[in-house]
This record gives C-alpha cells, sequence and structure tokens, in this order.
C-alpha cells in the first residue's frame, strides 16, 4: 500500500467524542479516554489542592480526583443542578473526575471533519482545546484532556507556549 492511501486511510478514520455542556461551551472527548459518567458522588475535600481541585471520591475502592471544568477553562461558577456529572477519564494510568454541567451525546466524525482550533479564542485559553468539529447546532469543541489536567498538576500549571 503506498503511502498516500495509508494516509487518506488515517484521515478517514472514524473517531468518536463524549459530548457535554460546560457553561456555553460544547465539549468533546475522545471516547476512548472516557471510563465512565456518574452523578456527582460524595466528595472529600483535599486541603492545600489547587482551586481546580473540588476533592476525591471512593469509586469503587479507587481514589479519584475530581476536577472542576468550569475553574480550569476560568468560566464563573455555577449554582449545584441535577444534571451535573463527573465524567471519568483515563489518562496516564490514573482515573481522573471532570465536573461538567449536563451530558450530550456521543459524536461520531472522521479525523478530516475536524478543524484546527480558532487561533483567535481569548476568552478562554485555546491551549486546552484540540479542535472543533461543526454540528448543525453550532460548534462541538474537542477538549485536550492532558492539556487540561496539566493546569491543575501540582506545581504545574501550564507550561508557557
Amino acid at each position: 500500500m503506498s503511502a498516500t492511501m495509508t494516509t487518506k486511510k488515517q484521515s478517514a478514520a472514524e473517531l468518536q467524542f463524549a459530548t457535554f455542556h460546560v457553561g456555553e461551551l460544547l465539549l468533546g472527548i475522545d471516547i476512548h479516554l472516557v471510563r465512565e459518567i456518574n452523578r456527582n458522588l460524595s466528595l472529600t475535600r483535599v486541603p492545600h489542592s489547587a482551586p481546580a481541585v473540588q476533592g476525591v471520591i471512593n469509586l469503587r475502592g479507587e481514589v479519584v480526583t475530581i476536577i472542576d471544568l468550569r475553574t480550569v477553562l476560568g468560566l464563573p461558577s455555577a449554582p449545584p443542578s441535577q444534571d451535573r456529572r463527573n465524567v471519568i477519564v483515563q489518562t496516564d494510568g490514573e482515573q481522573i473526575g471532570l465536573i461538567v454541567d449536563r451530558v450530550a451525546d456521543v459524536v461520531t466524525t472522521s479525523a478530516d471533519q475536524i478543524d484546527p482550533k480558532p487561533e483567535n479564542l481569548r476568552s478562554i485559553d485555546a491551549g486546552f482545546f484540540q479542535g472543533v468539529f461543526k454540528l448543525d447546532r453550532g460548534l462541538l469543541v474537542i477538549l485536550d484532556v492532558a492539556e487540561t489536567l496539566a493546569a491543575v498538576a501540582p506545581g504545574g500549571g501550564r507550561r508557557p507556549e
């Protein structure tokens, strides 16, 4: 198979994103990273943790850190809601929970349908995003989970660009 044919096959590969709302944003995460979605369980606060760390939960015997995406993305806090959920993602061998305002659908597309992230995003740090996908009803913004979690890493925060 030629290199050109391989590239075309890879670019047409099917991608699926679990989608959810955080404020007015419709965000998506590669479905392969998502382990489960659950209601906000009883949190245990962690003293001296980053502002985005809401606490930890016991998820079937595993301690899972819960991160508030609104805080990471610089959005104002929202009142408690029955729709809020924890999206539990698996990254670097660890499970992390991301608090979202409400869960949406699974969106299926191909890699060649994902556009680069807009360079003019000012209100929210564009470094948290991998790209965008145009939907009939707006834009799906693809969240860069690694970059998002790096923002709340101890002593870290984001690397300068």
